[in-house]
């Protein structure tokens, strides 16, 4: 099978995963067992700012077998999946591969902040997660998850929590609750013995739902 287009190639484990891994399972009698059976796979980046966020905005809102689906159609749109080339896109051909009106609205925004030069992705190599997030929802379409996607899938920053997705807290709440509803408040106290890597521990409970890893 072809490689697809935005593929990378395989990249190093981030310098703090075994620290995580042991540190969590120390920690969390839970995270020690989901580790333990682990096949030994480990977050990674696509290595390129603008692909992670586009398909963090083509994942809004639908499952990941669904958003991987979307992304194949689309990514063969342009020769060369860029914002430059995102922007010479026609809208039909954004739509037949299965992304609604506001998907392309926040593509084509996306695309223009990248093009233009009014975000410098170097610069955020510096800054704080906070900070990086203010700025990334100044983005048409991309809110406080969109931007903790970012955060962990581009920047593999070691201790995000994104309390806003789905995956995260059913995954708490299977895992830790017997399947009992879980509050954001739940999350967070679970997520205690998480810090400094919380981002390590949620990539796990991702994991305990779906064995295909996720990218963005």
């Amino acid at each position: 099978m072809a490689p697809a287009k935005d593929s990378v190639p395989s990249l190093a484990q981030p310098g703090y995963w075994e620290d995580a891994c042991k540190h969590l399972s120390r920690k969390d009698r839970v995270m020690k067992r989901l580790i333990a059976q682990s096949d030994g796979a480990y977050l990674q980046t696509r290595g390129d700012a603008f692909i992670t966020l586009a398909r963090s905005i083509v994942g809004q809102q639908i499952s990941v077998k669904a958003a991987q689906n979307v992304w194949d159609r689309f990514v063969l749109l342009p020769r060369k999946m860029t914002a430059a080339n995102v922007l010479k896109l026609k809208v039909d051909d954004m739509r037949s591969a299965g992304l609604s009106a506001r998907k392309i609205e926040y593509l084509v925004d996306l695309a223009l902040h990248f093009d233009s030069g009014a975000i410098d992705v170097e610069a955020w190599k510096a800054m704080d997660d906070e900070t990086i997030i203010a700025e990334l929802v100044g983005i048409r379409g991309i809110g406080r998850w969109t931007a903790e996607m970012f955060l962990i899938f581009h920047l593999m920053r070691p201790n995000v929590l994104p309390l806003d997705d789905v995956g995260l807290i059913n995954g708490i709440s299977q895992n830790y609750f017997s399947g009992d509803a879980v509050s954001r408040s739940d999350a967070r106290d679970v997520a205690v013995a998480w810090t400094p890597y919380c981002s390590v521990a949620t990539w796990y409970i991702w994991r305990s739902l779906d064995p295909l890893p996720v990218a963005y």
